[in-house]
């Protein structure tokens, strides 16, 4: 085959894709796939001591999609992981299985509390289709500073002294053995 007859293969690849990209049928699993991938790259990685930062107001109330109220500060003493996420973000559907194959194992360990504006009809559909089990919550008051995600997803990890040893934004492979032995070392402590 010649360069310029590979060149051409090429280029038409390269149009199709971006094509693909502009048909809203296609565009979402393209877009999932890719920062699927991503998260493997993206790794979650501990806070250094020196530089963590304690949630000092607490005072942040929340609701169940099964109209449970909860407040985080009943979570003191308690190892809490955190995901803001939405149903329509390619990234947060990426790493939501890898989050619930971590919830499997350590929901009765861990608190997870996966926060969302989206509203509970759209989050069990979603669930449902996805086959997801875990509780999802909106948030009634405004989170403490330390919480604020101005991008989804973002997944924070606060330890049992209420200090935040993971902050991470984008798509992660949560069910990796690192967070696995990060979760363990916390509990252990």
């Amino acid at each position: 085959m010649t360069k310029s007859k590979k060149g051409r293969i090429s280029n038409i690849i390269f149009i199709v894709i971006l094509l693909l990209f502009f048909i809203p049928q296609t565009r979402e699993p393209i877009q999932i796939w890719l920062h699927k991938g991503l998260s493997y790259i993206n790794q979650s990685s501990l806070i250094a001591k020196g530089e963590r930062v304690n949630v000092s107001d607490v005072n942040w109330e929340l609701v169940s999609e099964n109209n449970v109220r909860l407040n985080l500060k009943d979570t003191k003493g308690k190892v809490v992981l955190i995901n803001f996420w939405a149903t329509w973000c390619p990234p947060c559907i990426a790493e939501m299985p890898s989050l619930q194959e971590l919830y499997n194992d350590y929901n009765t360990e861990v608190v997870f509390l996966f926060v969302t504006n989206d509203e509970f009809e759209t989050v069990q559909k979603f669930k449902t289709k996805k086959e997801f089990s875990f509780e999802v919550f909106q948030p009634i008051s405004k989170p403490p500073e330390a919480l604020v995600a101005s991008s989804i997803p973002r997944t924070f990890i606060i330890d049992k002294s209420g200090a935040i040893v993971v902050d991470e934004s984008g798509a992660v492979n949560w069910n990796s053995n690192a967070v696995r032995k990060q979760l363990d070392d916390l509990l252990s402590e």
